[in-house]
């Protein structure tokens, strides 16, 4: 058959280079906490054990979430909230990263409070866009509700740590040596989040308002175009 013949391959069928990176990391990611978790197995440390086989679980919860409920969530955003899985629990908690560098817990809060800040904005971008339901929000106050959604999440997320350390046994807040109770450690983490959503909204808000070209266009374009059943296409 003639090569002119066939059918252009569209957009759909063709796998970009950001879905191919996304796969690839998960599996390197997949294999290392494969081999921790035959480590701890053998060193009989089951709570580590339950611990990396959840953070397994949780990296593949996007992919899985999305067929689910047959949305198609960016390859960008998929990658970043596994890398941030992957660096907060993994590498933090297992591998102890949070104790053995100073910074590590004041960027995995930043970033948390960028990823939050994405998610709530797409949420709620989907509900003011969607055909099924009724809603005209102002760009101001869909900036609002993710900033508050993002917030949300990091305290939520605090309540967790306390919980965990109170209950548990663990040492998730990291109390610090001028303040053994774990209260600036929160302080810390809740403040960092906040800058981090504030940052993210801001710019979500410029985009919805300017048109400005950002990184989030790109994201929201192509979350658009991969779930037309959710828009007024």
């Amino acid at each position: 058959m003639d090569k002119t013949s066939l059918p252009p391959t569209s957009n759909k069928d063709r796998i970009d280079l950001s879905t191919r990176i996304h796969q690839w990391v998960l599996i390197v990611l997949q294999l290392i906490m494969a081999v921790e978790l035959i480590l701890v197995f053998r060193e009989g440390q089951w709570i580590n054990a339950f611990l990396v086989m959840a953070i397994m679980a949780v990296t593949l919860a996007p992919a899985a979430l999305g067929r689910r409920f047959r949305v198609v969530i960016p390859p960008e955003f998929q990658l970043l909230a596994v890398l941030f899985v992957f660096a907060a629990l993994f590498l933090g908690e297992i591998q102890s990263y949070y104790v053995r560098i100073w910074w590590w817990d004041i960027a995995l809060h930043t970033s948390s409070g960028l990823l939050m800040g994405i998610l709530g904005f797409l949420l709620v971008y989907v509900l003011n866009e969607s055909a099924r339901i009724d809603m005209n929000m102002r760009p101001r106050f869909v900036a609002f509700f993710a900033f508050i959604f993002a917030v949300a999440v990091g305290a939520l997320w605090e309540i967790f740590e306390f919980s965990m350390d109170q209950f548990f046994g663990t040492n998730m807040q990291k109390p610090m040596f001028d303040d053994p109770s774990g209260l600036t450690d929160t302080m810390w983490d809740m403040i960092v989040n906040t800058l981090g959503a504030l940052l993210i909204c801001a710019l979500g808000w410029r985009y919805m308002v300017r048109r400005k070209q950002s990184f989030i266009e790109a994201w929201i374009n192509k979350f658009i175009e991969r779930n037309p059943h959710l828009f007024r296409l």
